[in-house]
């Protein structure tokens, strides 16, 4: 899914898609990779599909890649 990340003013940080990977353990990992090629790793999804556990830990990883809080993913186009 193609997205853009913008910061609370409204500011695109980056663009790029959501992805999931699979681990070597067979594992399902929720990441983005920004068009410029930088793969952002989240957390690995619950076995039953819920992402929620996932997408906190990739917002983490946002917020340790731009330093900000209240960042907004959006699907684009």
């Amino acid at each position: 899914m193609r997205c853009a990340i913008s910061s609370r003013a409204g500011q695109v940080l980056a663009k790029g898609h959501l992805l999931i990977q699979k681990e070597e353990s067979g594992a399902l990992r929720l990441s983005f990779q920004t068009d410029g090629g930088k793969v952002i790793s989240g957390g690995l999804i619950d076995p039953e599909g819920d992402m929620t556990s996932a997408s906190k830990v990739l917002f983490r990883e946002f917020f340790k890649t731009w330093g900000m809080s209240d960042i907004t993913v959006t699907a684009i186009a």
